[in-house]
């Protein structure tokens, strides 16, 4: 039993989907955690699983059909839509999010959703080219604007042969964005950017130009600001630690992916960058791996890489409330760090000394300095999930207490 979990009531829309058959251990994971689940099955889910398996699993009743004079008599469509605590559409096809973008209200499935006063998250679950298609992402737009939750999809291998993004998010994933929900902590209603890990910037098809970086303290600092209600987007270049279950993950390898995969995040109340980005990229990257030859001495030329933290916190418009930035540095800690606010024109930076002797950079604890516009904050040395907790509380005083 988990203790946000226990006594809600969730109504579970079952897409049609292959990925349909994860909403049968969900039912039962959701129910070893104490919540009951009232399951809707559209009628494309029943070409996947039988409404006698989803009904064994959840102990209730399978809802099918708008227009069942049973159903109306015993429980109208308009109570089902309000009995539950939370809304669930897993897996939530291409199909069933445009029709819920567009306030289609023509069976069951989504006249629950148009008649709820309930929060809804949804799982999507589809061919990485129909994930991809401009419409999916203008509908995933607005049902983000309309307050709808997401989580996932994941990247990975599909039905269908083709891999990429589209793979509905695993149980554990929408169980932990189901109690994030659940929980409305302190930052719930509040929208932030975490960027994390490194990028990589290709010199050939199989060399690149990175910074040292395992991505642990982003990914620290998206667990802690998720864990007190944010919706977070996890913006990430490649990283030694997997990027944590209920927050939106962004996977991206260059600083020129990463700068474009925040843009299409924004508007947000916050955005805070903890990523290592490389300040250079190679102007001219081989198409095919370059041969060493003997005598001979490589020279490669370096374009400048955009200023992402820059570029968000001078916006004209749309800027976020609070813009956070992290100085590692080697020497001189606190001036660099205090010369870099006021180049970059963020709000706050997180400095830390990433020196080989303090064992920092690519390690488990971190000892920052928090530079503002008027103070210098200097923590004690400590685990890095405990630097996240501390900062995501600040984050919390600004943004919701002034």
């Amino acid at each position: 039993m988990h203790p946000v979990m226990t006594g809600r009531r969730v109504l579970l829309i079952i897409g049609g989907g292959i990925a349909a058959y994860k909403s049968l251990d969900l039912i039962r994971q959701l129910r070893k955690q104490g919540a009951s689940v009232v399951p809707v099955l559209t009628r494309a889910a029943e070409e996947f699983i039988t409404p006698l398996s989803v009904s064994a699993l959840a102990a209730e009743k399978v809802y099918r059909d708008l227009f069942d004079l049973t159903d109306e008599a015993g429980m109208g469509h308009i109570e089902l839509s309000r009995v539950a605590d939370l809304l669930i559409v897993a897996p939530a096809t291409a199909h069933m999010m445009a029709r819920m973008a567009g306030g289609h209200a023509d069976d069951l499935a989504s006249t629950l959703l148009m008649a709820t006063d309930k929060r809804v998250l949804i799982a999507p679950s589809m061919n990485v080219r129909m994930w991809q298609h401009p419409a999916t992402q203008r509908n995933l737009a607005t049902l983000r604007d309309d307050g709808v939750l997401v989580v996932g999809p994941n990247e990975g291998e599909m039905a269908c042969g083709e891999f990429g993004p589209g793979r509905m998010a695993e149980v554990p994933e929408i169980i932990a964005a189901i109690g994030a929900a659940f929980g409305a902590g302190p930052l719930a209603g509040k929208h932030i950017i975490v960027t994390s890990g490194s990028t990589h910037e290709l010199i050939d098809p199989v060399r690149y130009i990175a910074n040292r970086s395992s991505g642990t303290q982003g990914t620290a600092l998206a667990v802690a600001l998720r864990d007190m209600g944010a919706r977070t987007t996890f913006v990430t270049g490649p990283a030694r630690v997997a990027p944590p279950d209920g927050v939106t993950v962004v996977r991206v390898k260059t600083a020129r992916e990463m700068q474009e995969a925040v843009t299409n995040a924004l508007p947000a109340n916050a955005a805070i960058f903890a990523a290592a980005v490389a300040d250079w990229r190679v102007e001219h990257e081989a198409t095919e791996k370059m041969k060493k030859r003997e005598g001979e001495v490589l020279h490669l030329t370096f374009a400048e890489n955009p200023d992402i933290l820059a570029g968000v916190a001078r916006m004209a418009e749309g800027r976020p409330a609070l813009v956070v930035g992290f100085a590692a540095e080697t020497t001189d800690v606190l001036a660099q760090a205090q010369a870099k606010r006021a180049r970059k024109g963020c709000d706050w930076i997180v400095a830390n000394d990433v020196s080989p002797e303090t064992d920092i950079m690519g390690g488990t604890e971190n000892a920052v300095h928090l530079v503002t516009g008027d103070s210098v904050e200097t923590w004690p040395r400590m685990a890095k999930a405990a630097v996240a907790r501390r900062l995501a509380t600040r984050i919390f005083a600004h943004l919701c207490t002034g």
